[in-house]
């Protein structure tokens, strides 16, 4: 089973890296007041390290709350 996480994981990393090269238009951003430019890729590659870091965040929460 690990075998096949890291594998898949090594999979998403690849094709993020790919997507991001292939995209590396500046882009205006805009949220609520705040608004600048910067390349989709380092949108992308931050947005997937927030999500990754939530992910790891609620995982640990679930362990908690289980008691393991």
């Amino acid at each position: 089973m690990k075998k096949l996480k890291a594998v898949v994981t090594l999979v998403l990393v690849v094709a993020v890296v790919v997507f991001a090269v292939q995209n590396s238009e500046v882009v205006k951003i805009q949220f609520l007041i705040w608004s600048f430019s910067a390349p989709r890729a380092l949108l992308v590659i931050t947005l997937l390290g927030i999500g990754f870091i939530l992910g790891l965040f609620i995982s640990s929460l679930s362990e908690l709350k289980n008691g393991e």
